[in-house]
C-alpha cells in the first residue's frame, strides 16, 4: 500500500490501492465481484438538496457492466421544477471517483453520485452540479488557479430531555460527555462520512444548547479538510444524508435549519476558501495574506448580497442573520473576527516553534504552515443549495480578479473591530448590509445577474427562477411582524425544519 492510500479510511481506496480519483469502471467491478456486492445505488441531487436513490440489483456480470457504462434514464421533471414535463427524460451518469460503499444497507451495497445529461447526450446546462463545473472552469480559465473549499456543517440534535450532567444554556462549545450527549453519534457519523470519501477536518460540540417543551436541543458541528470545489460540493450533500439515515437509527431528530428560536445559537454552514496554483496555495506571501487572497475577498464581498440566494434559502435563513449572534449583518471582511462576513482565520503565521515550546524533548524545527491558511464566508445556512452555493463563491472569487481595483475595495471593507460595539456604530453605517429577508435577496440576484451569467456559467432562466422563487416568500416585514414570539418563530422553523 503507497503512502496516499494507506491510512484512508475508505475501503474501495485501501483495496484497489489508489485514490478515488483514480477509480475507473474496471476497478469498480473488480470491487463489486470480489467483495460479493448485490446492488448498485445511482444518487443525485434534487432542487430540494436531497440525496435521490435508484436502485440496481446486479443480475451478471454483462449487466453489471451495462450499468457502469450507460448510465439509466429518469424523470427530469420530478426532480427539477424548472424541467418540462415534455422533455424530461434525463440520463443519470455514474462519476467513478464518487463511488462508496453503503454504510447502511443490509445487502452489500455501491452508492455512486450521478451527473445529468441530457437527450442529445451533453452535460445538463441547468444541472446545479454542472453549473458549478462551469463555475470552476471558468475560474481556471481567467486567473490560472484553481480553487478549493470546506464546508462546516452545523446541526442540533434533537432528543428527550436529560436531567442527569445538563449543560449549561448556551455554553456547549467544545463540551465533553456527560454533559454533551450526542459525542457518539458525531463520531459515528465522522468515521461514517471519511469511510464514504469525505475529509474531516474535526468535530466538536458547538455552543448552542437549550431545553424547549421537554425537548433537549443540542448543537454540534463537522468540519471538512479543504479539497477541490466540485468534490468539496459532493462530499457535503453526502454527509448531509448519512448524519440523517444515522439520526434516524439512534430515534432523534437532526436539523440543519438556520434558526430554532430567539435568543439560542443558530446554525451556519460556513465554507472556507483558498485560491491554488499547480497545488499549492497562493493565500499567504511572506507572513501576510496575499493579493490574490484580498482579490478574492474583494469578490465575495462585491457579490454578497446576491450570493444569499444560494446560501439562505427561506425566511428563517434571516432570523439567524441578525447582530450579537456571531453571525454576520454587514458585508466587511476582518481577522480573527466572527462579526463580519469573510473571516480571516488564525494562521499559524508565527515564527515560534509551538510545538517544543510545550514539548521540551522535541527539537526545534522550522515548518512552513502556509498552506492551512483559508478566508471563511460566514453568511450561508443549512437551507443553501451546496452545488449552486460552491458555484456562486467560484464566480464571485473569478469576479475579485475582473474587477476595477478589488485591493482598493478590500481595504475599504476591512474592520478591525467588532462591529457591532456600540463605539463602532458610525463605522458600522458606512458598511453595506446582507438582505434582512428572501425578496432582498431575489431583488440583489437581479442585480447582479449579468456577473452570474458571463462565461456562460449560470443559465439565465435559472437566476430568473431562483430569483421569483424567494420573492414567492413574500417576507419583506417577517421579522418584524414575528418579533420574539417564539411560537409564531417555532411553527415557521417547523415548515423549513428538514432544509437542505
Amino acid at each position: 500500500m503507497n503512502e496516499i492510500t494507506a491510512m484512508n479510511p475508505n475501503p474501495l481506496v485501501q483495496y484497489l490501492n489508489k485514490p478515488a480519483s483514480a477509480f475507473t469502471r474496471a476497478d469498480l467491478m473488480r470491487y463489486i465481484e470480489d467483495h460479493d456486492i448485490e446492488m448498485i445505488n445511482f444518487r443525485y441531487v434534487g432542487w430540494d438538496g436531497r440525496l435521490k436513490t435508484l436502485n440496481f440489483i446486479i443480475n451478471s456480470h454483462d449487466h453489471l457492466e451495462s450499468i457502469l457504462s450507460s448510465g439509466e434514464r429518469v424523470d427530469g421533471s420530478s426532480l427539477f421544477p424548472f424541467v418540462e414535463p415534455g422533455s424530461s427524460d434525463l440520463y443519470v451518469i455514474p462519476k467513478y471517483k464518487t463511488a462508496f460503499r453503503n454504510p447502511f444497507a443490509e445487502v452489500p451495497t455501491l452508492d455512486i453520485l450521478c451527473s445529468f445529461y441530457d437527450r442529445h447526450g451533453n452535460p445538463l446546462e441547468i444541472s446545479p452540479e454542472y453549473i458549478l463545473k462551469k463555475a470552476h472552469r471558468a475560474m481556471q480559465n481567467v486567473t490560472g488557479l484553481t480553487f478549493e473549499t470546506m464546508g462546516e456543517l452545523e446541526y442540533y440534535i434533537i432528543s428527550e430531555e436529560e436531567e442527569l450532567y445538563p449543560a449549561v444554556d448556551q455554553k456547549g462549545y467544545h463540551e465533553s460527555s456527560p454533559y454533551n450527549k450526542y459525542g457518539d453519534y458525531r463520531r459515528e457519523a465522522m468515521r461514517l462520512i471519511a469511510q464514504s470519501g469525505g475529509q474531516i477536518k474535526y468535530g466538536h460540540s458547538e455552543v448552542g444548547n437549550f431545553s424547549l417543551n421537554g425537548k433537549l436541543y443540542e448543537q454540534n458541528e463537522i468540519e471538512f479538510l479543504p479539497t477541490n470545489v466540485e468534490d468539496a460540493a459532493d462530499q457535503l450533500v453526502v454527509a448531509k444524508w448519512i448524519m440523517r439515515k444515522l439520526a434516524y437509527q439512534y430515534g432523534v431528530t437532526i436539523t440543519f435549519a438556520p434558526k430554532i428560536t430567539v435568543g439560542k445559537a443558530g446554525s451556519g454552514m460556513h465554507v472556507h476558501t483558498r485560491l491554488m496554483k499547480q497545488g499549492k496555495s497562493v493565500m499567504m506571501k511572506k507572513g501576510v495574506l496575499s493579493d490574490e487572497a484580498r482579490t478574492a475577498i474583494a469578490g465575495y464581498l462585491s457579490l454578497a448580497a446576491s450570493l444569499t440566494a444560494f446560501g439562505n434559502t427561506n425566511p428563517t435563513s434571516y432570523f439567524r442573520l441578525v447582530p450579537h449572534q456571531e453571525a454576520p449583518t454587514n458585508i466587511c471582511w476582518g481577522d480573527r473576527n466572527r462579526s463580519v462576513l469573510v473571516r480571516v482565520p488564525l494562521g499559524w503565521s508565527t515564527e515560534k516553534d509551538m510545538i517544543a515550546d510545550a514539548n521540551p524533548v522535541e527539537k526545534p524545527v522550522k515548518l512552513d504552515f502556509s498552506q492551512k491558511q483559508t478566508v471563511e464566508f460566514r453568511a450561508p445556512d443549512g437551507s443553501a443549495d451546496i452545488y449552486l452555493l460552491m458555484a456562486g463563491l467560484t464566480v464571485a472569487a473569478r469576479h475579485g480578479f475582473e474587477m476595477d481595483n478589488p485591493l482598493g475595495f478590500a481595504e475599504k471593507t476591512y474592520v478591525d473591530v467588532n462591529i457591532f460595539d456600540e463605539a463602532n456604530k458610525s463605522r458600522q453605517n458606512e458598511l453595506e448590509q446582507l438582505p434582512a429577508c428572501c425578496i432582498d435577496s431575489g431583488e440583489a440576484l437581479e442585480r447582479h445577474k449579468a456577473i452570474y451569467m458571463e462565461h456562460n456559467v449560470f443559465p439565465e432562466r435559472i437566476l430568473d427562477f431562483i430569483i421569483a422563487f424567494l420573492k414567492r416568500y413574500d417576507d419583506k416585514d417577517l421579522r418584524k411582524q414575528i418579533g420574539n414570539n417564539e411560537q409564531r418563530i417555532l411553527e415557521l422553523v417547523t415548515k423549513f425544519f428538514h432544509c437542505g
